[in-house]
């Protein structure tokens, strides 16, 4: 049974969700092309083209309709190590944008790179963007990609290193955001390095733009519980470690077990116990018509579909369906005729379109 509290701040609503009513879809669903190991991102490249990323390294272009994989030739080197390797894919103006983890120093570094697609092979490839973070930890790169009309958007998590994310001395735990031409943009607030755009935040797994408002919305995972889904703002904190609605995994408070404080933006929604959310997409088609309007989210531990209700441009209530099809849902996309296209993160896992 769901329980939940709405809380009111500044006229903006959470809800806290205590695991998602399952909810049943009339729906057909089919596992597109070969098995892709531990798939984490995907991008479309024209209607039936999509590349897909393999954390392994491997990049693949996947015709949605016949299945036929066409395996990418010279992608840069990767740090596949744990949670680490190639991750996110996007495509703008032709270009084709990668974020992955980068092979620094005997560790690795979040990094944004640049390339062409001609042929079978990236072509006049160029990082635009290193994290001045260099771990040989595994753990939270971060690594979505999303684009508006004038930035681009990069999510970086905290390696682990929890406190990253307060220091105004790093990259790490924040969003970053470069100006369509790579360079990085100005600082969103003083004192803060060029391009940090939000600080607080633990390890963001999901990034879309509102295709109606034209905001950035974002989700992260918390730790034992608190992971949540934030609207970004220029030069928000949102808190991570000081504020936190999860708990440490032995079953302590974080810091001193506050969830919020002058000077923090408060998320937008919260999941306790956590979801383990990744992958994120507005849905604004016709073929699901009680999707439309609303916030795809895929979980990993629960391995089902999210579907978040917005009104008023807030959550206010989730759906979870698909529960155990497909394994840990990594990422979530929707195709241009209205189909969902969602990749299973298993070790034969690979890309499953969810249509009518």
């Amino acid at each position: 049974m769901k329980i939940f509290a709405i809380l009111s701040l500044y006229f903006s609503v959470f809800l806290f969700s205590f695991n998602g009513l399952s909810a049943e879809l009339t729906y057909k669903l089919e596992k597109i092309g070969d098995a892709i190991s531990h798939p984490w991102g995907m991008a479309a490249f024209s209607d039936n083209s999509w590349l897909v990323t393999s954390r392994s390294g491997s990049l693949f272009k996947i015709n949605i309709q016949s299945g036929i994989q066409q395996k990418i030739e010279n992608i840069p080197e990767v740090f596949a190590r744990k949670q680490g390797g190639l991750l996110d894919v996007a495509v703008s103006g032709g270009d084709i944008y990668l974020c992955f983890s980068r092979p620094q120093n005997g560790g690795a570094a979040t990094a944004l790179y640049k390339a062409q697609l001609e042929g079978g092979a990236l072509r006049g490839g160029e990082f635009l963007f290193t994290s001045n973070q260099v771990s040989r930890s595994g753990r939270h790169f971060g690594c979505r990609i999303a684009f508006d009309d004038r930035y681009i958007y990069l999510s970086l998590g905290d390696r682990g290193a929890r406190e990253s994310a307060q220091d105004s001395t790093l990259y790490a735990g924040g969003i970053i955001r470069l100006n369509r031409d790579g360079q990085l943009a100005p600082a969103a607030r003083s004192g803060w390095l060029a391009g940090v755009f939000t600080k607080g935040n633990r390890n963001p797994q999901g990034m879309a733009i509102h295709p109606q408002t034209g905001a950035i919305w974002a989700h992260e995972h918390g730790p034992k519980g608190g992971d949540e889904v934030n609207i970004l703002k220029t030069g928000a904190n949102y808190g991570w470690p000081l504020l936190s609605y999860g708990r440490e995994y032995f079953g302590g408070k974080i810091g001193d077990g506050r969830t919020k404080a002058q000077g923090y933006t408060d998320p937008v929604w919260v999941w306790v116990p956590s979801i383990a959310p990744s992958g994120m997409a507005f849905y604004d088609k016709d073929m699901f018509s009680e999707f439309k309007g609303g916030l795809l989210v895929g979980s990993l531990k629960f391995r089902e579909l999210y579907h978040i209700q917005l009104e008023n441009g807030l959550p206010v209530s989730e759906q979870a369906y698909l529960k155990r099809k497909i394994g840990r849902i990594r990422d979530v996309a929707v195709a241009s005729d209205g189909s969902i296209l969602l990749l299973s993160d298993e070790a034969n896992g690979g890309v499953y379109r969810l249509y009518r």
